[in-house]
This record gives C-alpha cells, sequence and structure tokens, in this order.
C-alpha cells in the first residue's frame, strides 16, 4: 500500500504526503489549511542561514508556527557550516525536523553558493550536511534537485554522501537547476536514488493529482511523496490524494461553496497573522484559488486593486455569486 505513516528519525507522520517549502507561498496560514486536509507534514519556507546567525527580526516571523499542528519541518540555507551549524541550533529549538536546501534554483540564492550552486560543490555540500547533524537535536532532511545541469548529475552520489553523515531522510526533485520547473520531473533518477541509500526517500516533482502520484510511487518506489506546485489554489489536493490511495475512488471535485469558504478561511488566518498588509501578499493566492473559473481574470484585475480586508471578501463574495 503506498499511503502509510513514515517515520524520519524519532518523528513519525500520520502519512508520507508531504508540503513542498515555498518560498513566499508556505507560509504560516497556507501551512495550516493544508494541514487541515490531512497532509502529513508540512515545511516553513526556506530561511537564511546568514539571517537567523544575524537574527533578522524578517526571518524570525517566517519560523513562527504557533498553534499549527506538529509535527513541522523548518527548512534553512546556507553554504557556510559557521552559518548554518548555528541555525540548526536555533531552529532545532522550534523544529521536528531541519531540513538543508541544495534545491532552490533562484538566480539570487545560486549568486552566494547557496541552495542548488552547492551540487557543484560537493566537498562543501558535505561539510554543510556535517555542520548541521552535529548541531541538530532532531532529524535532519535534505531537499536538492538531481543536479546542476545534465552534465552535472550527482544525485545518487548526494544521496549516498547524505546518508553516510547521518541525514534521516532526502527529498530528491527529478529536475536539473538549469532546467527550474520546464519540462518532466525525470523519475528515473529518483528510482535510482531509492535504490541506493537505505534512509526513507521522498519525490518530488509534477505530482498535481491522483494519477501523479501513483506514478510516482509506482516508477521509484519512494517512501513518500512531496507536494510543491500541485498545491497552488488547491489544497485538497492532499485529501483527494488520501482518499484515492485509500479506496482507487475520486472525491469529487470541491463545490464553489467550499471553495469560498476556504478561501475565506485563508484570508482570515493571515489578516490575523500580518494584518492587512496581508491582503496584498494573498492576491497570488486568491489568482490560485480561481484559477479557470469564469470571468477569473477579470476578477482578478479588481481584486488587486483591494487593500482591506472587508473589501476583499466582499468581492469575492459578489465575484462566486457570479458563478
Amino acid at each position: 500500500m503506498y499511503l502509510h505513516r513514515l517515520k524520519i528519525g524519532n518523528v513519525e507522520l500520520e502519512n508520507n504526503l508531504i508540503l513542498a517549502p515555498m518560498a513566499g507561498v508556505t507560509n504560516q496560514p497556507f501551512r495550516m489549511i493544508c494541514k487541515e486536509f490531512g497532509c502529513g507534514m508540512v515545511c516553513t519556507e526556506m530561511a537564511s542561514s546568514r539571517a537567523i546567525f544575524h537574527d533578522d527580526k524578517k526571518t524570525n516571523r517566517l519560523l513562527n508556527t504557533k498553534g499549527e499542528k506538529r509535527p513541522i519541518s523548518m527548512q534553512i540555507f546556507g553554504s557556510d557550516e559557521e552559518t548554518m551549524g548555528y541555525a540548526t541550533s536555533y531552529v532545532s529549538k522550534m523544529a521536528d525536523i531541519v531540513d538543508i536546501n541544495m534545491g532552490c534554483p533562484a538566480p539570487k540564492v545560486v549568486k552566494n553558493g547557496d541552495g542548488s550552486k552547492l551540487l557543484l560543490n560537493l566537498e562543501q555540500a558535505e561539510k554543510v550536511m556535517k555542520a548541521v547533524v552535529k548541531n541538530a537535536k532532531v532529524p535532519v532532511t535534505l531537499k536538492y534537485r538531481k543536479g546542476w545541469d545534465q552534465e552535472h548529475t550527482v544525485a545518487v552520489e548526494i544521496a549516498k554522501m547524505a546518508e553516510r553523515v547521518g541525514i534521516s531522510a532526502i527529498t530528491i526533485h527529478g529536475r536539473t537547476r538549469s532546467e527550474f520547473y520546464s519540462g518532466v520531473a525525470d523519475l528515473e533518477i529518483i528510482k535510482q536514488v531509492k535504490q541506493a541509500v537505505h534512509i526513507p526517500v521522498i519525490g518530488n516533482g509534477d505530482v498535481v493529482d491522483e494519477e501523479s502520484a501513483v506514478r510516482m510511487f509506482e516508477e521509484t518506489g519512494v517512501d513518500g511523496i512531496m507536494i510543491g506546485r500541485g498545491s497552488f489554489g488547491n489544497p485538497w489536493i492532499f485529501k483527494k490524494i488520501v482518499h484515492f490511495l485509500q479506496t482507487g475512488s475520486k472525491l469529487p471535485e470541491p463545490s464553489k461553496e467550499e471553495k469560498l469558504e476556504v478561501m475565506k478561511k485563508h484570508i482570515a488566518l493571515a489578516v490575523e497573522e500580518k494584518g492587512e498588509i496581508a491582503v496584498k501578499e494573498l492576491r497570488k493566492h486568491i489568482a490560485w484559488y480561481t484559477k479557470n473559473l469564469k470571468n477569473s481574470s477579470e476578477f482578478r484585475n479588481n481584486m488587486n486593486q483591494i487593500e482591506t480586508e472587508s473589501e476583499l471578501i466582499k468581492e469575492i463574495e459578489e465575484y462566486f455569486k457570479t458563478l
């Protein structure tokens, strides 16, 4: 059976479906919504180890998990073992799991040698992993890509290194850094990683519905799956996949009433966390929730002028009446 409880170190997850850490997306409100829909574990947005080292207030807010259901993974990034060690000690006090980011393809991250740039410097990658494991009070996981580009495919090598230095589980995204999010995730490389190590391997890339979740499990043999862009405006994806793996049947699409209710809850949680400034940040989430609905582009244009919670709720309710 593909759906099962997953043990990472001494932490046991309710199931093996995990929400991927995504900058600007997996903030506290969205994590709480996804957890309600049956996600086995959530992960914070990636936090800079240098920013944690310098006690940056904005970064500290990213790590706020008050009121959230456990377990929670906290992801940190950096290429310097001293600051990564310090950041690990810091987040270990709050997290159930510390995750190392070696997959982020963003230019502003890789220009400092961080994220997926470490896939070109395996010696430094190993130093970072060792520093994190040494300073962690909780299990450590690693999220990375198959390599920098097709000429530098290091997925299996990194997996073996991670296992050797004491990392408890790994998540492999089946694309190189040079591909960003284009093309198709390479399930064969994920399968090779799974076969190369004994620690749990979580597959990531292109899981967007029930069929793609089954394909990831079937073709790679992974212990769990991590869902990223497939959750945009679609926290139901976890509930749908859980149901499908348990019963073989599909749940109906959420009704417009349910969709409206979840959007309003998301807005309320975001405003509670950050105040009205959250309304601007919510625009992309609202756009994802309403994608492919009737006259949604016109609705999104109207929504982008709104800056208060009450106006936003009113605009959404008026729009849903037209559906």
